[in-house]
């Protein structure tokens, strides 16, 4: 068996649409307006699919370097696929709706053969051919991944308007207000649909859960998985966990890899974000089939150098170029002394010999920019091998198996989290008194000029592996299959401060020998910067297990058609570990930190049944019935540590006439508490003293105490996912359709931390008031600053504390989200070639969110650190023969930051995304499929919009979360097919 094209509607919502027609083989098409010019046989064939709306499934080996007549009339598909092939030698047959392009040997193929190439398990349903009663699934196919112009997994998903970038990714590493950011100790990139939390978005590859990645596994990682091997990506912006189980509140995401390519392909693409970073990716395929079976082999290597904060004027802690603050650090090289509750600024230019107490600047401090010599990008290389090979025994029985593997390396220069005041002794032989006191001074400075800046370096490593087999039995299929998938990652922090050997070298009365911390940096012997360098190395891994047997085929006949049914049952384990850690900061040899105890192994058994009832079509219809489909299904799941969750599921398709499909959908949904939240050791505590924003205090600021950790009480998160849609498709104006669903959720005991808020807490004090102690007692307060696990950074007295505040992770009482998605798109003739313009869109009209049962709901929609309202993919598509081009338009729309005591308005943001490309024919020899494609995105070099973003001991100007400091890439890539 060689490479088959399915060839649907164009990227965006399409593949319903495309399955609508072969959900129900008797329904027949009706007649459409086709306008084709001479082409190649494959493309032919997928302007047919567009404009009839029909499945039509091509082996690549029986069309590749064929060509096709011009087309220009009304036909029903199968009329217009007769044409096209004529004086072929081919034939089509109808397979589940499908029309299945066949050579007249191919009737020694298999049954089993033709229907699992039309048989297609779309996301979203276990029944085999149909696509999900109820919902639209949004289709990111191969064309629309080569022309978006992204050439990693995570930034193709990025482009989704329904994806809110606040969650664990490369650009949010520690930089954002989401928790799970800060445990991504991978610097992997995670999808956060509906802005309702990574964990709640569920991600497959071909239908299998990976392995998790970060501390605990908090997300799934997209960017161990390579584009150049994803035939298409399917997505549900639904709640699905009566399909699927836990995690897919908000949705899911299905990769789906390239299993039936045939040839080879080797594709190489150079890309410089204006040189301040490079990109380098290359791949290589290679398919080949034989009679019953089929293998894939695919590679790929990608590397993109480091992005310097230095290159971007928004990332810096001084705002002023921007009207706003500046918010620069008393650490800086020279540093500011400490002594007798002053400050002393150390002057520049001079090395800390012979400094005199006149020459300090006494009441004022050194300021530095925490972004100094920082990357606000880290440098990623990865190396990626896909696999996958299936076997026809016989007439009804097919074996496969699949792999991935995936090894990560990632380097970046990041902001010191080891600044603190160092004690200096009167020993020292640069030691400076202002006072005259004759007493140890403290002195702030910044390492990174001695040391070099705080390197974080790394691997992650992942794999993939499922074997299964699966039956025919009659119109049944039968298919057990397992799965298991690794992921490990290690990450060192390198030139780290070890305060004990600096202790040393402080205290040490040698100048040749003794640190100096009165200079400008570097005025320290090497050998001694060499001796106070200190590190730390961690590790963790987690394994996911799984079984699955199910079922699916048709039940009984009524009058609409086919009952059908899919049934299973799985079971899954799942283990997240942590490593020991080796600190080399604190001690003068490096000291082995006992592994973070997570909780053991999570066991879930599962059983699920999913029924399709077609009440009207094919030959069973009434006037303004054409065609009604119902659907429903439940799952039941049994946790080992969190007991039963049953979870129903209902669709509705309804077809009045022609051109118009009504859906609606309900279920309940749920999502159990990872197992970094379920932690209670004493690692989990935080305890610090910090200044807010305070509109209610004189000073317009006020100092609070914040406890972080897990509530133990944790429950599992629920929901309740409703939405309605229409897709519209009049006959009048071919080539045009609409798509648009109205979703409503309901979500209640979300796990989150109010920590993500720090800056809200007292400016929105109704809201958190649940959470909020004013007016602590003296006995309170001592607990805190009394504890093992307090910290002081900004040094507050006791005496001046204003409240304490609970921002342990807890269950929020509700969360209330409803919206609107979009997708238009018109395709017509122009300039001599096919051509679409359309957009996709999400418009959310609220996220009522309410933090405890008597706090009042608020509206968080267009507030920083949450989902913006409106997000717009605009498309202008063309091809004509070997020339292609497209233009993409991304828009987000305005929003307030909150962080700060006024509120700033941040702008939109618009950018462009274009790219041309060039196929050679195939008749050209050696370079018979070669694509060249020249792109570039943020075309225009927009930057992002400023917003003062400020979480205490990180600044920037911009939000991270909606925006990518990376500026316009141009990209060149050549492609060939062989």
């Amino acid at each position: 068996m060689g490479k088959s094209f399915l060839f649907a509607r164009s990227a965006s919502a399409a593949l319903a649409a495309a399955l609508w027609a072969g959900s129900a083989a008797a329904q027949g098409s009706a007649p459409q307006a086709v306008q084709l010019p001479v082409l190649d046989l494959s493309e032919a064939l997928r302007e047919v699919a567009v404009q009839t709306g029909r499945s039509i499934i091509a082996p690549d080996e029986l069309v590749r370097g064929r060509h096709a007549p011009a087309l220009s009339g009304t036909y029903t598909a199968e009329q217009a696929v007769a044409i096209l092939l004529e004086g072929s030698g081919l034939a089509f047959r109808l397979v589940d709706g499908a029309l299945v392009i066949s050579a007249p040997g191919d009737a020694r193929r298999p049954a089993s053969d033709a229907a699992e190439q039309a048989g297609i398990t779309v996301t979203g349903t276990r029944i085999r051919g149909t696509a999900p009663v109820g919902s639209a699934v949004i289709l990111i196919d191969r064309s629309a991944i080569e022309r978006s112009g992204y050439v990693t997994t995570q930034d193709i998903l990025q482009t989704l308007p329904q994806n809110f970038g606040g969650a664990p990714n490369e650009g949010t590493t520690a930089i954002s207000l989401d928790p799970n950011t800060g445990k991504n100790t991978g610097t992997g990139s995670s999808l956060n649909l509906r802005g309702l939390g990574n964990a709640s978005t569920l991600v497959l590859l071909n239908g299998d859960r990976p392995p998790l990645g970060g501390f605990a596994g908090v997300f799934s990682d997209l960017s161990l998985i390579p584009a150049s091997a994803i035939e298409r990506i399917e997505v549900i912006a639904d709640g699905t966990s009566a399909i699927y189980g836990s995690d897919a509140v908000a949705g899911v995401v299905n990769v789906i890899p390239r299993l039936r390519f045939e040839g080879a392909e080797t594709s190489v693409r150079l890309g410089t974000a204006d040189g301040d970073s490079e990109e380098l990716l290359a791949s290589q395929i290679v398919g080949r089939g034989w009679d019953g079976g089929h293998a894939v082999v695919a590679y790929e290597f990608y590397r993109r150098s480091a992005l310097a904060a230095a290159k971007r004027d928004h990332v810096t802690d001084d705002l002023r170029r921007f009207g706003g603050p500046d918010l620069r650090g008393g650490y800086a090289s020279p540093g500011t002394i400490l002594a007798g509750g002053q400050t002393f600024a150390i002057p520049e230019g001079q090395d800390g010999t012979g400094l005199s107490p006149a020459e300090l600047v006494a009441g004022a401090v050194n300021r530095g920019d925490g972004w100094a010599m920082v990357d606000v990008l880290p440098m990623q290389r990865r190396q990626s091998v896909f696999a996958a090979v299936t076997q026809v025994l016989g007439a009804a029985l097919r074996v496969y198996a699949q792999g991935l593997f995936s090894v990560r390396d990632f380097e970046r220069r990041a902001r010191t989290i080891s600044d603190a005041p160092r004690t200096v002794p009167v020993t020292n032989p640069f030691y400076v008194d202002p006072l005259g006191t004759g007493q140890p001074v403290r002195v702030q400075y910044d390492f990174g000029a001695d040391l070099g800046r705080e390197r974080r370096v790394g691997t992650v490593r992942g794999y993939g592996l499922t074997a299964g087999l699966q039956a025919d039995l009659g119109r049944w299929s039968v298919d057990v299959r397992s799965n298991v998938g690794h992921q490990s990652e290690r990450s060192s922090i390198l030139n780290r401060v070890n305060s004990a050997r600096l202790a040393l070298a402080l205290l040490d009365p040698d100048p040749g020998r003794a640190y100096n911390l009165f200079g400008d940096g570097p005025s320290t012997n090497p050998a001694t910067i060499d001796f106070v360098r200190g590190s730390t190395t961690s590790s963790n891994r987690g394994t996911v297990w799984s079984a699955t047997v199910r079922a699916d085929g048709p039940l009984v006949t009524v009058p609409g058609g086919e009952v059908r049914i899919a049934v299973g049952g799985e079971f899954r384990q799942e283990h997240y570990r942590d490593g020991p850690t080796v600190s080399d900061t604190v001690s003068l040899e490096p000291r082995v930190l006992p592994p973070i105890d997570l909780p053991g192994a999570r066991r879930i058994r599962a059983a699920y049944a999913e029924v399709l009832i077609p009440l009207f079509g094919g030959g069973f219809t009434l006037p303004g019935l054409r065609r009604l489909d119902l659907s429903a299904a439940v799952r039941t799941e049994r946790y080992s540590d969190f007991g039963t969750a049953t979870n129903p599921r209902f669709g509705l398709n309804w077809e009045p006439f022609a051109g118009v499909r009504l859906r609606a959908s309900y279920g309940t949904s749920f999502r159990a508490p990872g197992f970094d939240n379920l932690r209670q050791d004493p690692g989990t505590r935080l305890l610090f003293a910090f200044t807010i924003p305070d509109p209610a205090s004189p000073t317009g600021r006020s100092n609070i105490l914040v406890e972080r950790g897990n509530d133990p009480r944790l429950r599992p998160e629920t929901a309740t996912t409703w939405s309605v849609g229409a897709d519209l498709e009049p006959r009048i104006l071919p080539g045009l359709r609409a798509e648009v669903t109205y979703f409503n959720i309901a979500y209640r005991d979300r796990i989150t931390s109010p920590a993500a808020n720090l800056f809200n807490f007292l400016v929105n004090r109704p809201t958190y008031a649940g959470i909020i102690e004013d007016n602590p007692s003296p006995e309170t307060i001592a607990s805190f600053y009394s504890s093992p696990f307090f910290v002081n950074p900004l040094g507050i007295a006791p005496d001046t504390i204003a409240a304490v505040i609970d921002a342990r992770l807890q269950n929020l009482s509700v969360v209330r989200q409803s919206g609107l998605d979009a997708d238009l798109r018109y395709a017509f003739r122009a300039f001599g070639g096919q051509a679409e313009v359309g957009a996709s869109g999400t418009y959310i009209f609220n996220i009522d969110q309410a933090l405890t049962p008597t706090a009042p709901v608020r509206d968080v929609v267009d507030i920083l650190g949450n989902p913006v309202d409106l997000r717009i993919r605009g498309r202008a598509l063309w091809s004509r023969g070997p020339w292609a081009a497209s233009l993409f338009v991304n828009y987000l729309d305005s929003y307030t930051n909150l962080t700060n005591v006024t509120p700033q308005r941040v702008g939109s943001w618009t950018t462009l995304d274009a790219q041309l490309s060039y196929r050679l024919p195939e008749r050209n020899g050696l370079l018979s499929g070669l694509r060249v494609a020249l792109g570039a995105t943020n075309l225009l070099d927009s930057d992002p919009p400023y917003a003062a973003y400020n979480l205490g001991l990180v600044i920037t100007g911009y939000d991270p979360d909606n925006a990518s400091p990376l500026g316009r890439v141009v990209s060149l890539q050549v492609t060939k097919a062989w």
